[in-house]
């Protein structure tokens, strides 16, 4: 009887620490520096009731509108300033005065990939949000001279029209490793 190795016909699950975000600048798509926290992606179905005027007392159940929660975007603050150049373009308050000049209607909106990582750095899934928009920036947290070592973090709340997996992106495939061979000694031979 052969003896299998039962982790070779399983992949290990994916841990949540290395990942990659990237963001829609001029058609093209950019690493955003500094992420250290995203998510979650979730979405919700509404329940629609309907009862059949000859059906018995009960009511069908069938799906209704789709919502996309929205998704939070963290960052130790660094001297990129690309987070506040976003969120300057829904509402940038040095241009309240001049009215039709609020907001960039032309690019407030992005489209963002987010790549999930293996241990080694392989991408093994990646994902769209589209049509991102900020509705909340928080450019400097609370300060507190007691904390010690916290990082200052400024974060950013996503509206989106939804997301999907990129089928594209199908993870790396693993090579499979031959047993080391023993080491040879000048003179002598391996038992065979």
């Amino acid at each position: 009887m052969a003896v299998t190795d039962v982790r070779s016909s399983i992949m290990d699950p994916l841990l949540n620490f290395k990942f990659i975000v990237s963001w829609d600048i001029g058609g093209s798509l950019t690493v955003v520096a500094g992420v250290s926290k995203i998510g979650p992606f979730a979405r919700s179905t509404e329940v629609a009731e309907y009862r059949e005027g000859g059906a018995p007392q009960g009511t069908r159940k069938i799906p209704g509108q789709t919502k996309y929660d929205e998704i939070t975007v963290e960052r130790g603050i660094i001297l990129d300033i690309a987070f506040e150049q976003w969120a300057n373009k829904v509402w940038y308050y040095q241009n309240s005065g001049k009215l039709g000049t609020e907001v960039s209607l032309k690019d407030f909106r992005k489209t963002l990939k987010v790549d999930l990582c293996n241990q080694a750095g392989q991408i093994m899934n990646s994902y769209y949000i589209f049509n991102c928009w900020p509705s909340k920036y928080t450019i400097l947290p609370e300060l507190d001279a007691q904390a010690g070592n916290t990082v200052a973090l400024e974060s950013m709340t996503l509206q989106n029209e939804g997301w999907a997996r990129d089928p594209d992106v199908k993870g790396p495939e693993y090579p499979s490793f031959a047993e080391p061979s023993s080491p040879t000694i000048a003179g002598v031979t391996p038992p065979a």
